[in-house]
């Protein structure tokens, strides 16, 4: 997914996507929020050396991030 607003579904309810990504483009921030519902997702993604990814949910299990990445169906 680029940078930038999207809208999609992830388990059958739709969700508005920020995708923002640093200048150096070592650090994506992800924030999705369920609309005309309670849920969200949060988290930064730093890119380490050697191909390594760094994943930091905000106050929610890794788990739930990446179901979310795995399966969020954009509508672009």
């Amino acid at each position: 997914m680029s940078a930038g607003y999207h809208e999609g579904l992830y388990d059958g309810r739709r969700y508005g996507v920020t995708l923002k990504v640093s200048a150096d483009g070592r650090r994506r921030w992800l924030y999705a929020e369920e609309l005309g519902g309670t849920d969200f997702v949060s988290a930064n993604v730093f890119l380490l050396g050697g191909g390594r990814v760094l994943l930091k949910p905000c106050e929610m299990p890794q788990e739930k991030v990446v179901a979310f990445v795995q399966g969020f169906v954009s509508n672009d």
